[in-house]
């Protein structure tokens, strides 16, 4: 995508201090599995003016796998198109301070635990 769009600053952002330090050549590849991969990075690299690779310990890449966890749900007709995804950064944790606890005398699981300890749906399921 980064070639079809004539990207010509690339910084590539992996969690493995390994992949990273192959990608940069500093260390060989002896994974044959790896091999296309790194000849694909080795294209971009030829394509671009810049191109910087970056680690991120995967304690702080949750980000990342939310955002490869959206796109491997989103099929769209055209395979070279992505649709944008719009996300907002905010300076300060938003919190949630007015929860209201439910008046339930039972716990919400209570149904869910006599359905599987007597086998059946207790009387009046349907109603709740």
């Amino acid at each position: 995508m980064a070639i079809d769009m004539n990207i010509q600053e690339l910084v590539v952002i992996r969690d493995s201090y390994l992949l990273i330090y192959q990608m940069r050549g500093e260390w060989v590849t002896k994974n044959s599995k790896i091999l296309p991969y790194m000849h694909h990075v080795q294209e971009l690299r030829k394509r671009s003016t810049k191109t910087e690779f970056q680690h991120v310990p995967k304690i702080q890449n949750k980000f990342a796998d939310a955002l490869v966890t959206l796109s491997s749900m989103i099929q769209h007709l055209d395979k070279n198109f992505i649709d944008p995804i719009h996300v907002k950064i905010h300076d300060q944790p938003a919190y949630c301070t007015h929860v209201e606890e439910e008046a339930y005398e039972i716990p919400w699981f209570h149904h869910i635990k006599e359905y599987l300890t007597k086998g059946g749906y207790p009387e009046l399921a349907n109603t709740i």
